[in-house]
């Protein structure tokens, strides 16, 4: 059973980023996580909306990923739960009308439980009458919300600050994930041992929007040093990113996801300063693999036995590494036959979320495999998550 539990919060076109990453981090840290919205119930799911800055005076909005309930709202019982998570998006804004969600915030505020809310999620907060006396701070445009309802606003420069008040956490928006997961398992009373390492993200132009973002802010929020790095770009350029999902058609559909911001200059990069390798799926490994400096990286990590965790269509650029050979692995199923002709013993993922790893090597086939892709790379580079 899992020392911790906590409870998710979520609509229609709550913000992507916002649901997913806490939802798989949390639980790849060990913490039991259940997903529920208002008249809904498990295995239904709710869309959600990819929220970025474009260069227009206020955010863009686009269509994200399905994401897939694991609860039913109504068989929801606050006292099984240390803590509630309320994401932001548009959902807050219609949520915050609903008495039985009111209801739930106000149940963890009484038993003196965390509550953790970001961006456009302290609408909720507000309506619920929770914010009063708190010192808190929200998406930017909340301000004036958050003063009504007797909080005391902080100011998040830069947008990524997150700030906690006694049980309260609260955050501006998704570049704060880092910090807000960090001050969740904090409140939880959290022990995490063996997290100073560095960890390199090989990225390119459509990789697949969670396979980057949910394992790199997992990991800086346990405290690792990460870099994500680009061919051909630097420090501070972004690589747009692609939503791949399952939504009726013989294969996966693709949208356009968030815009990824580099953390290093690809030139510049020493693989040997590096503990682990991370390589993200979606359709950049398709090209990365034909660049050699990429190919060249990948294998000083295999020679040099350090762990590679590799996603999705990672697995092309392993392939043409030449660091399959004896391997056992698995990938997205449509890049069996790359993986096999690269040497490899294909393992069948079923379900799509299994992982596996084989000796210093973790392999998964989608981004439902997060929680266990990234607790599997914890284990090969020791760190411990305790409460």
């Amino acid at each position: 059973m899992a020392a911790k539990s906590v409870l998710l919060l979520v609509g229609d076109y709550v913000e992507d980023y916002e649901v997913m990453v806490p939802f798989q981090a949390l639980q790849a840290y060990g913490i039991r996580v259940d997903a529920v919205c208002p008249g809904k119930k498990a295995g239904d799911s709710v869309a959600t909306a990819v929220h970025d800055f474009l260069g227009h005076q206020t955010y863009t909005e686009l269509k994200g990923h399905n994401f897939a309930l694991n609860a039913t709202f109504d068989e929801v019982d606050a006292d099984s739960y240390d803590a509630l998570v309320v994401p932001g998006g548009r959902a807050p804004e219609y949520l915050s009308l609903d008495e039985k969600v009111l209801e739930l915030v106000q149940k963890f505020t009484t038993a003196h439980k965390l509550v953790a809310s970001i961006c456009h999620g302290q609408l909720i907060l507000a309506a619920a009458g929770v914010l009063e006396g708190k010192q808190c701070t929200a998406y930017p445009t909340l301000k004036p919300t958050v003063l009504a309802a007797g909080g005391k606003w902080l100011d998040a420069e830069p947008i990524s600050k997150c700030f906690t008040d006694g049980k309260l956490v609260t955050g501006a928006a998704w570049p704060g994930h880092p910090e807000f997961l960090k001050m969740i398992l904090a409140s939880l009373g959290a022990s995490i041992v063996g997290a100073d390492k560095k960890v390199l993200f090989i990225c390119g132009d459509y990789m697949e929007d969670y396979e980057v973002m949910v394992p790199f802010q997992a990991l800086l929020a346990l405290g690792y040093e990460v870099d994500a790095v680009c061919p051909d770009k630097k420090k501070g350029d972004v690589c747009p990113t692609a939503i791949h999902d399952f939504e009726g058609a013989q294969t996966y559909s693709e949208k356009p996801g968030h815009n990824f911001q580099l953390t290093a200059t690809f030139e510049d990069v020493q693989a040997s300063e590096y503990d682990a390798l991370v390589v993200p799926g979606g359709r950049a490994p398709e090209y990365l693999a034909l660049n050699s400096k990429v190919l060249s990286i990948v294998q000083h990590f295999s020679n040099n036995k350090k762990p590679i965790a590799s996603i999705c269509h990672g697995q092309q650029i392993l392939a043409a590494a030449g660091v399959l050979k004896g391997k056992k692995c698995t990938a997205y199923p449509a890049v069996k036959p790359q993986v096999v002709l690269g040497g490899a013993e294909w393992l069948e993922p079923e379900p799509i979320s299994k992982c596996f790893t084989d000796g210093l090597l973790v392999t998964g086939a989608a981004w439902p495999a997060h929680p266990e892709f990234v607790a599997q790379l914890l284990v090969l580079l020791g760190t411990v998550i305790s409460f």
